[in-house]
């Protein structure tokens, strides 16, 4: 495309924008890790080299002053072959980007904040009427990387995002190299002589695990009426009944799809490796999962996964539909909290 340095340059700059809006919102702990991946990203560093401690340092404080003389710029539209789009028109950007090879994304994360990005497309599939568009290659994006997300009728997975949350992955387990479900499902790669080859064939399972957990999400929307969802998402005033409403619907997802193809695949690398991020609220309002899990790690067999997922997929779909029918009788917050914090299973 002979304007395509044009609408990367407009992608990323709304990535700027974004972030200097938002990269306040994380604890330090968590913006530092962000930052230094993001460093990676732009610079193209492979995962196992070490960062230049100086270089990084100046970096962040260019990032900084950069964000500081963004932050109150409108985002910028996206000038494809039919126009200068709105950023947030993704479907319409896309009819111009994707025959060509590309791919873009915009949407909302948690809290409201803005997510953009632009790759190249690896691949597009149809499933069960949703179109899956794979990046691979990305050319801007912002601080924070979804490696996936479920925008309308679209999925979309980004393999560098993947790639990086994989590794970071491998990172953490290398410090204590514990028994553990990250062990486990490690144990199911050559990291150790073919750090890379195992890392494509993990991006490539654990890609699959996240469409179908999109594919869930598809499936719950439908169950709980998306609009509705969606609109009492919006209304949260406070992020505690946020989390409590997103750890309900990622649950019933994972019910619905994710952990039952799994296991009918028998694609156990996949499921230890679901375990191994089953954690925060997700796990405190599911332990009868985490349980679950732990006795099949023990005895080998599936038997009490599945009836924790038969139980959970008419449990989180009660569970959400009664949060639903509390925000449109005018509750509150506080009634939302009390109903995700009385629903452990």
């Amino acid at each position: 495309m002979q304007n395509f340095h044009q609408i990367v340059d407009a992608v990323q700059t709304n990535c700027h924008i974004t972030d200097a809006r938002h990269a306040q919102d994380m604890t330090m702990c968590i913006f530092l890790l962000e930052m230094r991946q993001y460093y990676r990203w732009e610079y193209d560093i492979p995962y196992a080299e070490n960062l230049p401690k100086d270089e990084l340092g100046s970096w962040l404080n260019e990032r900084e002053q950069l964000w500081n003389a963004l932050e109150d710029q409108p985002y910028r539209p996206v000038p494809v072959t039919s126009g200068a789009h709105d950023p947030f028109e993704a479907d319409t950007i896309n009819r111009d980007l994707v025959p060509e090879g590309f791919v873009y994304s915009a949407g909302f994360g948690r809290f409201r904040r803005p997510h953009f990005f632009l790759g190249r497309l690896h691949r597009a599939e149809q499933r069960d009427g949703f179109d899956v568009l794979i990046a691979d290659c990305e050319y801007a994006r912002d601080l924070i990387a979804p490696p996936a997300a479920l925008q309308g009728k679209t999925i979309y997975i980004r393999r560098e995002a993947v790639k990086s949350f994989l590794w970071s992955k491998v990172e953490e387990w290398g410090w204590k190299q514990q028994d553990n479900a990250l062990g486990r499902a490690l144990a199911y790669y050559d990291f150790k002589q073919q750090p890379d080859a195992a890392l494509e064939r993990m991006t490539e399972a654990e890609s699959e695990a996240m469409i179908l957990h999109e594919l869930g999400e598809g499936q719950a929307g439908r169950a709980l009426d998306d609009a509705a969802w969606s609109d009492m998402l919006v209304t949260c005033s406070r992020h505690r009944p946020e989390l409590y409403a997103r750890a309900v619907r990622d649950n019933l997802a994972d019910c619905l799809v994710t952990l039952p193809t799994l296991m009918a695949r028998d694609a156990r690398h996949s499921l230890h490796f679901y375990f191994a991020n089953f954690e925060g609220m997700r796990k405190k309002l599911f332990p009868l999962l985490a349980s679950a899990y732990q006795a099949w790690v023990q005895d080998q067999d599936l038997a009490p996964l599945a009836q924790a997922v038969a139980r959970g997929r008419e449990h989180w779909l009660e569970i959400g539909r009664k949060m639903i029918a509390a925000r449109r009788a005018g509750e509150t917050d506080t009634r939302l909290v009390e109903i995700g914090e009385g629903a452990a299973l």
